[in-house]
């Protein structure tokens, strides 16, 4: 267990024996107050104390103990479990790392499960309990918080994204540089998992701002359609991105089909050049005694004269035609 905490008004009680009576002591002074564990990576057994204590639903529990799920938002009796995607990005090596967040919320106990090195939730403590306004709200408001810490990471690694494909189109259209597929593909990727991560936080965000699913003061909701306002934000500025990232790929190939098209006709271009010659000095070559060009005194010039001609003619009517 990393961290088990009542918070009551503005004071923290740290828990260090049974987590029921402790909060049942808090609830008969101040009926707002909650319990607060957050647990990192826990197995089944350490996860057991805070679901025997709080009397977790058996489907919460084994979803909290599950990592690798998509973003959703489950009841399960009198709590809710909602499961979250984490990011980090680190634009020099364009990699997108994730953790889960899963939150279990109850009337006056939230648990938050972390799997992976990727932690908003020290963050989110922190501001909660520097703001004694927002704890007021009791246990929601730390859903509130995880929502828009992990949210506001989002936004970040969107703008540095957006910084990143911009490059990759300077690096397609103006340096025109070889051999990026297999860097846009791996970038493509990379976007892919942020796509995946904020895409099913929009309904998740949505219904928790209707405020039919968790139930949270009047005062508290703004705060919720704020979270779910900038995750729709965000998912659709990822979905744009990754729809451009597409089309640089698509213009990359496109340009690599050309290149290779004006490859060809070069190539093609040389060749017939290089016909002339060979013709003339095939013709020549062939070993008959009777061949009336060999007995004439001006028959080698006339043609050397004739294969420096016509290779002229053909290289200034392919330079006209843009073949070279």
């Amino acid at each position: 267990m990393t961290e088990c905490a009542i918070y009551r008004g503005d004071d923290r009680i740290e828990v260090e024996g049974d987590i029921s009576d402790a909060l049942d002591a808090a609830l008969s002074a101040d009926e707002e107050a909650f319990c607060w564990i957050d647990l990192h990576e826990p197995t089944a057994e350490e996860f057991a104390l805070a679901s025997r204590e709080l009397e977790l639903h058996p489907l919460a529990v084994e979803d909290a103990l599950s990592p690798h799920q998509r973003p959703k938002l489950e009841r399960y009796g009198k709590a809710v479990l909602v499961v979250l995607k984490a990011l980090t990005y680190d634009p020099g090596a364009r990699d997108v790392r994730g953790g889960e967040i899963v939150v279990c919320l109850g009337r006056n106990y939230v648990v938050t499960v972390r799997h992976g090195d990727v932690d908003p939730v020290k963050t989110v403590r922190r501001r909660l309990e520097g703001d004694p306004e927002l704890l007021r709200f009791g246990a929601p408001v730390v859903l509130y918080g995880v929502l828009d810490a992990i949210v506001d990471d989002y936004v970040d690694i969107v703008d540095a994204v957006q910084q990143d494909v911009t490059r990759m189109e300077e690096r397609v259209f103006v340096e025109r540089a070889r051999s990026l597929a297999g860097d846009i593909y791996a970038f493509k990727r990379e976007v892919m998992e942020i796509h995946n991560a904020t895409q099913p936080m929009v309904p998740v965000t949505r219904a928790l701002a209707a405020g039919d699913t968790v139930r949270v003061t009047t005062e508290a909701r703004p705060y919720f359609r704020d979270v779910a306002d900038h995750s729709t934000q965000v998912a659709a500025r990822v979905e744009a991105v990754n729809e451009l990232l597409a089309q640089v790929l698509s213009a990359y190939l496109a340009q690599v089909s050309v290149q290779q098209s004006e490859d060809g006709r070069r190539i093609s271009a040389w060749a017939a050049i290089m016909a002339i010659p060979t013709m003339v000095a095939g013709v020549y070559g062939m070993n008959f005694e009777f061949m009336p060009e060999l007995q004439t005194r001006w028959g080698y010039p006339s043609a050397m004269l004739f294969i420096v001609g016509a290779c002229t003619l053909l290289y200034a009517l392919f330079r006209r035609s843009r073949w070279l």
